[in-house]
């Protein structure tokens, strides 16, 4: 239920005069989100809805679509040409300087950005300074309430129990001569989500030797390999309960086919659980002085540690991503490579901490969910941290 009142009170604390939410035929879904407008309502005009700081929600919709926001509060215009469009867009943000929009300058984060440039361009034509909304949006998107954080710790259940199976499925198999390939892993574990109740939208990476060099290398009955004693794996896996308003898990662990892991893939780990344990030191470090953490700043934790080591040009990704309903949810990414995000990370919000080593042999990752509690505590969930390559012919 759309809260103004919040809404109002983070404009306020973000000092911004307004939100002006926009959208055209399900072009920003951002905005239809935080509105709480269904997907199956997307019209065929574009509307307008601003929250201004302090005072009355107004409405700017078409004569032949004037019930498109019936459901919000505040008092609503209504255009037919698109000379009483422009015109009521400037009554919409008469009096404001900084007007919020699902925009990213330079388009730096085009996960924000959902507004065409002609649509700011016709705001700023007005007198105003158009911000980015990604702190906003975020606050209102990607925040869960407590019955969010509790199916996901009910996923991360699942998600972790994922991989003791898939390592004695591996184990059983090779012990006993039979086949085991990448594929079958992969469909073993999509069996474990259906069994547990749970939805995906993609299944796992299952990596084998050099397809675990590969951050996203996707397993298919025309792309398999076998798995055999002495391979190194990767397993990569996310899904959420199959419940409205379910939140994923999302985690990786990697494992080796025999009985004592050879030292050049144990060393490799090691910088990389290092890493990640300096990217969940950062987030608590500064949960715990009160200190405003960006995004940008906890990549640069993680990567510091792996360019130390001499692996900078082998970790070839951002350090984690958003979860929320979505596995790369709206929230702020941990990220000072693809893009410096500078969005807050928030109370209430939950992401990815998963830093890699890609070589062309064999690649190593280790992910796991940090959710940041509305008291400002740090959980991290999935189980235990891995704190070495699992010995799967000697531990299954």
């Amino acid at each position: 239920m759309l809260n103004i009142q919040a809404i109002q009170n983070a404009l306020r604390k973000f000092e911004i005069d307004g939100w002006l939410l926009y959208d055209f035929r399900g072009t920003n879904p951002l905005a239809r989100r935080v509105l709480g407008l269904s997907d199956d309502s997307v019209g065929s005009r574009r509307w307008f809805y601003c929250i201004p700081a302090r005072g009355e929600p107004h409405k700017l919709v078409h004569r032949i679509e004037t019930t498109a926001l019936r459901a919000l509060p505040g008092s609503a215009s209504v255009y037919l040409k698109w000379q009483e469009l422009e015109a009521g867009v400037e009554r919409l943000v008469q009096g404001m300087n900084l007007v919020a929009m699902e925009y990213s300058p330079n388009n730096a984060n085009p996960y924000v950005s959902r507004v065409d440039a002609g649509t700011v361009e016709l705001v700023r034509r007005f007198g105003c300074e158009v911000v980015s909304s990604g702190n906003l949006v975020q606050q209102f998107e990607a925040v869960w309430d407590d019955h969010q954080w509790q199916m996901h710790l009910e996923a991360s259940e699942h998600t972790n129990a994922a991989f003791a199976r898939t390592w004695s499925l591996i184990a059983n198999r090779i012990r006993s001569g039979d086949r085991v390939t990448e594929y079958m892993v992969q469909q073993d574990i999509m069996q474990h989500f259906a069994e547990q109740g749970m939805t995906t939208y993609h299944p796992p990476i299952i990596g084998v030797g050099p397809h675990s060099g590969d951050p996203h290398f996707e397993p298919d009955p025309n792309n398999d390999t076998e798995m055999r004693e002495g391979d190194f794996v990767l397993v990569d896996l996310w899904a959420k309960m199959d419940r409205p308003r379910g939140v994923y898990s999302d985690l990786t662990r990697v494992g080796y086919i025999g009985a004592v892991v050879p030292q050049q893939y144990e060393a490799i780990f090691q910088v990389v659980a290092s890493a990640r344990d300096a990217g969940i030191a950062i987030v608590k470090e500064s949960f715990a002085a009160g200190e405003p953490l960006q995004g940008w700043q906890v990549d640069k934790a993680t990567r510091d540690v792996i360019e130390a080591a001499g692996y900078g040009e082998f970790f070839i990704h951002r350090t984690g991503h958003s979860i929320g309903q979505e596995t790369h949810g709206n929230g702020a990414n941990m990220d000072n490579l693809e893009m410096r995000d500078e969005r807050l990370v928030l109370p209430g919000t939950c992401f990815s901490i998963e830093p890699g080593v890609y070589l062309p042999e064999f690649g190593v990752r280790s992910e796991v969910n940090v959710f940041v509690d509305h008291d400002g505590n740090v959980h991290v969930t999935g189980g235990d941290l891995q704190q070495a390559v699992t010995p799967i012919m000697a531990d299954y």
